[in-house]
């Protein structure tokens, strides 16, 4: 089906986050969503977003300069054209901008949801169709505080919320980190999955001690311990230690997937749409990831509800051996959807209806978008 771009507009919309939220190179207690509306000629609207963390803290792209690459390059280059799905609409816009990842992925997103209007069909349905309606998601502990996290953690236990949980380490000492993370193990119980998020803090040296004591101690997945330009140490950790490496910035693209592959790692690939160009660009790598063997697991970038659901509608088209960690919609006090997502026994529920399958509240969209 073919769609005719008309126009693209694009807000930064800041929401405060229930706690502040600490990594290894930020801590933040507000996220901006870059949000776009992509009308089309036959008289359907798409949208999109995209989103950081912590400004330009985390990578290259910040949200004001994600609606810039979008008002000032991209939508000039779309408006007016036809395009008759994502891979010409993926060509035109990698032809003459580079990189900018997190910007395409918002477009691709919103011409998506456009098409499945039109055709009256989900997302998901033209990405292959889904495996499954409802989808495991973890829950991030990563207040800094030990005795919280896991005050934090005992709760969602007894709600029923979630039953696996990731922790953000690495802004510290080793072996503070450390303590922090075999002490929250060790209190949420044997049964319950508990993952870490290093945030490539770690050089080779110290990420095989740290691996050391957290493989001793029952920790299920290490994600990105050494820097994102260093494939060669996620390699080498991935022979050395039983316990998996989880390969996130490191890996972005189908290429990188087939560079880290084919140099024998094992282990997983985080897959984010925003790193990726977009639902479709981070599929091709989860691609090479099965044909290598590879483990895949649903990564987030803290969006809201709208992000989220681009990316559970092409990770419900695969098997996440991993499972998903989209609970950013239940980090922020507020959101800009009419419904909520429904998270309950440690799942979230993809939502059906053509497109992505939500609604936007104007009002909400105008009272957080930045003046």
């Amino acid at each position: 089906m073919s769609l005719t771009i008309e126009s693209v507009a694009c807000w930064l919309v800041d929401i405060p986050t229930i706690r502040p939220h600490k990594l290894s190179m930020a801590t933040m207690g507000c996220q901006t969503l870059t949000i776009i509306r992509m009308t089309c000629a036959q008289g359907v609207i798409g949208w999109g977003e995209a989103t950081t963390i912590g400004g330009l803290s985390y990578g290259s792209e910040s949200p004001e300069a994600i609606k810039s690459a979008i008002e000032c390059y991209l939508a000039p280059l779309l408006c007016g054209k036809t395009f008759n799905g994502v891979a010409a609409l993926a060509d035109v816009m990698n032809a003459s901008v580079k990189g900018n990842t997190f910007a395409k992925s918002a477009l691709e997103t919103a011409f998506l949801d456009a098409q499945g209007k039109v055709l009256g069909l989900p997302v998901s349905d033209l990405l292959g169709g889904a495996l499954t309606e409802r989808l495991p998601v973890l829950w991030t502990l990563a207040s800094g505080d030990t005795e919280k996290d896991i005050e934090e953690g005992k709760r969602l236990l007894a709600e029923g919320r979630h039953n696996t949980f990731k922790l953000k380490i690495g802004a510290r000492a080793l072996e503070v980190d450390i303590r922090h993370a075999l002490a929250i193990k060790s209190a949420l119980g044997g049964d319950v999955s508990i993952r870490v998020d290093v945030n490539q803090a770690w050089d080779l040296t110290t990420a095989i001690k740290g691996m050391t004591q957290l493989q001793d101690g029952g920790i299920d997945l290490v994600e990105q311990p050494t820097p994102q330009w260093d494939r060669q140490a996620l390699i080498t950790l991935s022979q050395r230690f039983a316990v998996p490496i989880l390969a996130d910035e490191s890996v972005a693209t189908s290429h990188d997937g087939y560079a880290l592959a084919s140099n024998g790692f094992s282990g997983a690939f985080a897959l984010k749409i925003a790193k990726a160009g977009g639902p479709v660009q981070a599929l091709k790598l989860a691609h090479v990831a099965q044909a290598a063997g590879i483990g895949l697991y649903g990564g987030t970038m803290l969006e809201g509800t709208l992000g989220s659901v681009a990316s559970l509608h092409a990770w419900s088209t695969i098997n996440m051996q991993w499972g998903t960690e989209m609970f950013g919609p239940l980090l922020l006090k507020d959101d800009i959807v009419v419904r909520p997502l429904d998270f309950s026994d440690g799942q979230v529920t993809l939502p059906q209806g053509p497109g992505l399958g939500i609604e936007i509240d104007a009002d909400k969209l105008n009272f957080y978008a930045r003046k």
